[in-house]
C-alpha cells in the first residue's frame, strides 16, 4: 500500500449497525483491528466529513475517509535458506515451499520468510514488484506445502499477475480432510470475507464476501477421512480451507478452522487415539500445492510442473492405508 494513501468507502446496508473499527478491519485485511483503532483516535478516519470516534456504530450511506500512514522502513537481508528450485529462466521460478515456512515479511514474520530465501539464490529479484514482496504473484499459507510461482522481472510480475487475475493459471491441490464428503466430486461456491468475530480467520459470508469457488474429487475414501484433489477457480485467503470446513470436512490438522480436535462421537477409543498419533505425526494442515499449469507468459508455451508428496503427509497417508497417494494425471 503507498505511502500516505488516502482510501474511501461508503457503508452498504449489510453493515449498518456495525462498529466502525470492525467495519474498517473488514475493508483493509491488511492492517489490525488495534493499528486501525489508534488511526481512529489519532483523526486519520473521518466519519461524513468529520472526526470519527472510536467505537462507533455504522448507517448505510455513511462515507469514510482513512488516511494510511506511510509504511515503517523494513530492510530485507538475503538469507541462506535451503530452496528447492524445481524451474527456472530468466522470466521466471518455480519453488517447491516446505510446510513452516512464511512467504513473505508481515506482522511477526520480519525475518527467515520465503522472499528472504528467494533474494540469496535469486539474482535481481529485489525491486521486482511490491518492496515487501519482489517476485510474489500468488502465496501459499505458512503450514501449506508446495508449488509456488515466482516472477523475476518486473515485466513478467505484470503478465503473470494478470494470468492469475484471469484465472488462466491453474493451481490444484491435494489434502486429507476429515469424515467423507457427501459426492465424489463437486464444486463448493460460497463467498468470502473477514470473519467478523475472529480477526484472523476468514469465513463464508454471504452477506458480502468475494465469490469463491474450489473443485473437488475423491481420490480415495479411508477410515474416517476423505483424501482429494481440489482445483482453485478464484484465489480467496484460505480459500480451500474455508470452504471445506464450511461443508463440514476441515482440513485434517489445520488448527485455524476444526481440524486439529479429535473426532470422538461414534468413535471407539482405539480409533480416538490413532486420530491422536496421526496429529503428531502430521503436526501440521494436510494440505499440499500439488500441480501447477500455465502458458508461459513469454514463449506462450504450456509449463506443468508437479511437486512429490512431502514426508509427513505420506508417512500419514500410508498410515491409514493409502495405497495410491499421487493422482495419476
Amino acid at each position: 500500500m503507498a505511502a500516505g494513501e488516502e482510501r474511501r468507502f461508503t457503508v452498504p446496508p449489510a453493515a449498518a449497525g456495525q462498529r466502525l473499527d470492525v467495519f474498517l478491519a473488514e475493508q483493509l485485511a491488511e492492517r489490525s483491528r488495534s493499528a486501525l483503532a489508534r488511526l481512529i483516535r489519532a483523526g486519520a478516519v473521518e466519519l461524513d466529513g468529520r472526526r470519527a470516534r472510536p467505537g462507533e456504530s455504522l448507517r448505510a450511506g455513511d462515507r469514510l475517509t482513512v488516511r494510511l500512514p506511510a509504511p515503517q522502513p523494513l530492510t530485507l537481508t538475503p538469507t541462506a535458506i535451503p530452496l528447492s528450485i524445481l524451474y527456472q529462466d530468466e522470466q521466471l521460478a518455480v519453488i517447491d515451499k516446505p510446510a513452516g515456512l512464511v512467504v513473505h515479511p508481515a506482522a511477526g514474520h520480519s525475518e527467515g520468510t520465503l522472499v528472504h530465501a528467494l533474494l540469496y539464490h535469486l539474482e535481481g529479484l529485489a525491486g521486482i514488484g511490491d518492496r515487501l514482496r519482489p517476485g510474489i504473484v500468488h502465496r501459499l499459507d505458512k503450514d501449506t506445502s508446495g508449488l509456488l510461482l515466482v516472477a523475476k522481472t518486473e515485466l513478467a510480475q505484470r503478465r503473470l499477475s494478470a494470468r492469475i487475475a484471469e484465472r488462466a493459471v491453474k493451481r490444484e491441490y491435494l489434502a486429507l480432510v476429515w469424515g467423507q464428503l457427501a459426492t465424489a466430486s463437486g464444486v463448493i461456491d460460497a463467498p468470502i470475507g473477514r470473519d467478523p468475530r475472529q480477526r484472523p480467520r476468514m469465513a463464508v459470508r454471504p452477506d458480502g464476501g468475494r465469490p469463491a469457488r474450489t473443485r473437488f474429487s475423491r481420490i480415495d475414501s479411508l477410515s474416517g477421512f476423505d483424501y482429494i484433489r481440489l482445483e482453485l477457480e478464484t484465489g480467496r485467503t484460505h480459500q480451500i480451507r474455508v470452504h471445506l470446513a464450511h461443508v463440514g470436512h476441515p482440513v485434517f490438522g489445520d488448527p485455524l478452522y476444526g481440524g486439529r480436535r479429535v473426532r470422538a462421537e461414534g468413535r471407539s477409543r482405539e480409533e480416538r487415539e490413532t486420530q491422536r498419533e496421526l496429529l503428531a505425526l502430521l503436526g501440521r494442515q494436510a494440505l499440499h500445492a500439488w500441480r501447477l499449469s500455465f502458458e508461459h507468459p513469454f514463449t506462450g508455451e504450456l509449463q506443468v510442473f508437479t511437486a512429490p508428496l512431502p514426508p509427513d503427509m505420506r508417512a500419514t497417508l500410508a498410515r491409514l492405508g493409502c495405497a495410491h497417494p499421487m493422482p495419476d494425471d
